[in-house]
């Protein structure tokens, strides 16, 4: 048996296991199988290893991708460029090699969703955890000046309370990162100015369970382009399998 899965804090929220479990049965892989693994702790993660001895491949989210390193024997350079690993590979020889495909997969969303580029591109990543390190990456590889954006004043970059009118108008780009309005608090949502966004603007959520957050909402009232992150989760997805296989 194929043991894949994923691992978090809190996953009742995740699409993972679906999308892999139906991966595997239009393949007809019958001797691959996909889990849900939460811990409580990244600590519990050496007993989960030694608890399932088929692993053969992880995915990582919150709040575990910049937690797990001491756990690897080796980091790819898409993950070590990053910063953070959302991909765990276990080797024929028994290593566990850590990976970034989040960037791959906003990356390539982004580009059917977003289309300025050069001067007329600004983006406000609100965040600044593990996914905002992917998304950071993916701007700079697209050429998309941006600023982070968080609750704390002591952090690079911006705090909620800076985003002035003028700041707002000259980011057209807004990229929710963080957990906020992930079910089932779904009442919750970045504090942005929602009324100084207009039809110039795209706001991209990371989220994608509930497909429509309240970030999203409160957008598409003031006329602001929306996408959530299930094309991201998807991209990234297919890019986990194809390491996973690669051996």
């Amino acid at each position: 048996m194929r043991q894949f899965g994923l691992i978090g804090l809190k996953l009742e929220h995740s699409f993972s296991h679906t999308y892999f479990s139906q991966k595997f049965e239009n393949l007809g892989l019958e001797d691959c199988h996909y889990n849900l693994f939460e811990l409580g702790s990244i600590k519990d993660l050496p007993r989960l290893f030694d608890q399932e001895p088929n692993l053969q491949g992880l995915n990582v989210t919150i709040p575990f991708k910049e937690q797990v390193w001491p756990y690897l024997d080796e980091v790819a350079p898409s993950a070590a460029r990053i910063g953070a690993v959302n991909v765990i590979e276990f080797t024929a020889d028994g290593r566990r090699v850590g990976h970034n495909t989040d960037y791959i997969g906003f990356r390539e969303s982004l580009r059917r969703f977003y289309p300025l580029r050069g001067e007329e591109a600004g983006a406000l990543v609100l965040g600044t955890g593990g996914s905002s390190k992917a998304v950071e990456a993916a701007l700079r590889e697209l050429g998309i000046r941006y600023w982070l954006v968080s609750r704390n004043p002591l952090a690079s970059g911006l705090t909620y309370a800076d985003l002035t009118p003028a700041i707002v108008a000259a980011h057209s780009l807004i990229i929710n990162t963080t957990p906020l309005g992930t079910f089932p608090n779904m009442a919750e949502c970045p504090p942005i100015p929602y009324p100084e966004l207009t039809a110039r603007h795209y706001l991209y959520d990371l989220i994608y369970n509930p497909s429509e957050t309240l970030f999203m909402a409160k957008g598409a009232e003031q006329g602001a382009q929306t996408k959530n992150g299930f094309e991201m989760l998807c991209l990234q997805a297919e890019e986990s399998w194809r390491i996973w296989n690669q051996g």
